[in-house]
C-alpha cells in the first residue's frame, strides 16, 4: 500500500490564531507594535511590476544592511523566510552524524519536529528547576547541539560565558543558539562567530521587529558555516524570498531609532507585568524576553487558560510533562495587560466564591 511510504511525523502544533475581532492575543509572542513606517512606506511605493521577475536569489540588498548593522562580512549572513526557514535549513545541512543531537527537554518545540522529519537521532537533555542549562551535559559525543537564548518558552537567559565553555568542548560538531528574543534585553553571542568557526546565531524580524506575517528569519556564522547553508538551500529553492519582502527587511534594519524604540516599550511594560503578576500570586524565573513564563501558586493553568480564553484573552497552555501547570504569557500594550490583569483578578474571585 502506498501509505507505507509516507513519512509520518507528529507535526508542530503552532500557537492558536483566533479569528474574533475583540480579541487580546497575548499567545503567540507576536510584537504589539506596528513595523517601521519605511516600511509602510515601501509597500505603498514599491513597482509591483518587479513581481513579474525572478526576485534576487543572495537577497543582497538586506543581506548589505544586515551585514552594516551588525560590522561583518554579507558572506557571513545567511537569510530565509524567517528563523523557521533558517533552522530547517541549519539541521539539515549541519547535524547528519549517525551521533545524537544534544537539546533542552523544555524548549522551542520545533526541534525535534525537525529532528524526526529528516531522521536525525536526538537527545534531550533536562532543564534544571530553575530553568537553566547544565554545561555537562552538552560535553558529551553528540551530532550537533542547539538551543534558544533567551530560551523558549522559559524566557530565561543563559550567560555568554557558559555558552561558549560549551562551545569551546564541542569542536567537532555545530553549535547553533537560537536569539529569537534577544533583542529584548538579552545578550548575543554574535560576539563569538570569529573566535569559533563551528557556531551559527541565529536571529528573525517576526519578534523585535514587529514582521511575524513577512517572514524574515536570518543565521551569522563563519563564511564557510554560510556557505554550507547557501549551498543545500540553493539545491532545493534559490528562490525562497520575494522582492518585496527583501527591500521591507532592508528599510526595517536602516530604521535603528525606531526598533529601539518598540523595543523599550516592550522591555517597560514587561518589568511592569512582573510587578503585576506577582501581586496576583504568579510565580515564575527571571524573563529576558517578550514573553513571561509563570505557574500560579493556587490555581491551576489549565483553569486560568480556560478561563481567560472565554473572556477572549489568549495565553499560551501546553499539556506536557514539567510544564503543565505554567501559562506562556506575551508582553502587549500596557492597555491589553492591564485587561489581562484585571480579567485575572475578576476570575481568581470567582475561584474563592
Amino acid at each position: 500500500m502506498w501509505e507505507n511510504n509516507v513519512r509520518k511525523i507528529v507535526p508542530y502544533t503552532p500557537g492558536e490564531q483566533p479569528k474574533n475581532p475583540d480579541k487580546i492575543k497575548l499567545n503567540t509572542n507576536e510584537n504589539p507594535y506596528p513595523p517601521s513606517p519605511r516600511v509602510m512606506e515601501i509597500l505603498k511605493s514599491f513597482d509591483y511590476n518587479d513581481l513579474k521577475l525572478y526576485p534576487d536569489t543572495d537577497s543582497k540588498v538586506l543581506a548589505d544592511e544586515l551585514s552594516k548593522y551588525y560590522k561583518i562580512s554579507p558572506e557571513q549572513i545567511f537569510i530565509g523566510v524567517g528563523s523557521d526557514d533558517v533552522l530547517s535549513i541549519a539541521f539539515l545541512t549541519f547535524f547528519n552524524s549517525e551521533k545524537p543531537v544534544f537539546f533542552p527537554d523544555i524548549t522551542y518545540s520545533f526541534y525535534d519536529v525537525w529532528a524526526d522529519v529528516y531522521r536525525i537521532p536526538y537527545e534531550q537533555k533536562p532543564l534544571t528547576d530553575d530553568f537553566k542549562i547544565n554545561p555537562e551535559d552538552y560535553k558529551k559525543e553528540n551530532g550537533g547541539i542547539i538551543f534558544p537564548n533567551p530560551n523558549a518558552p522559559t524566557g530565561v537567559e543563559e550567560s555568554i560565558e557558559m555558552i561558549e565553555d560549551i562551545i569551546k568542548s564541542n569542536p567537532d560538531s555545530v553549535v547553533i543558539i537560537d536569539e529569537a528574543y534577544v533583542d529584548f534585553g538579552g545578550k548575543s553571542c554574535l560576539s563569538l562567530i570569529d573566535k569559533y568557526e563551528n557556531l551559527l546565531v541565529v536571529q528573525t524580524f517576526s519578534k523585535s521587529r514587529s514582521m511575524a506575517g513577512i517572514r524574515i528569519g536570518y543565521a551569522m556564522g563563519s563564511k564557510k558555516l554560510i556557505k554550507y547553508m547557501n549551498d543545500v538551500k540553493f539545491s532545493i529553492n534559490s528562490y525562497t524570498m520575494n522582492s518585496i519582502t527583501q527591500v521591507c527587511g532592508a528599510e526595517a534594519v536602516k530604521d535603528v531609532e525606531y526598533f529601539k524604540e518598540t523595543t523599550a516599550k516592550i522591555i517597560s511594560t514587561r518589568e511592569y507585568s512582573k510587578k503585576r503578576l506577582k501581586e496576583l500570586g504568579f510565580v515564575f524565573e527571571d524573563s529576558m524576553s517578550n514573553f513571561i513564563f509563570a505557574s500560579h501558586t493556587k490555581y491551576k493553568a489549565e483553569d486560568i487558560f480556560r478561563d481567560l480564553k472565554s473572556r477572549n484573552i489568549f495565553v499560551r497552555y501546553w499539556n506536557k510533562p514539567r510544564i503543565n501547570n505554567y501559562l506562556r504569557i506575551t508582553i502587549g500594550t500596557d492597555e491589553e495587560m492591564n485587561k489581562l490583569f484585571s480579567a485575572l483578578e475578576d476570575i481568581f474571585a470567582g475561584y474563592n466564591n
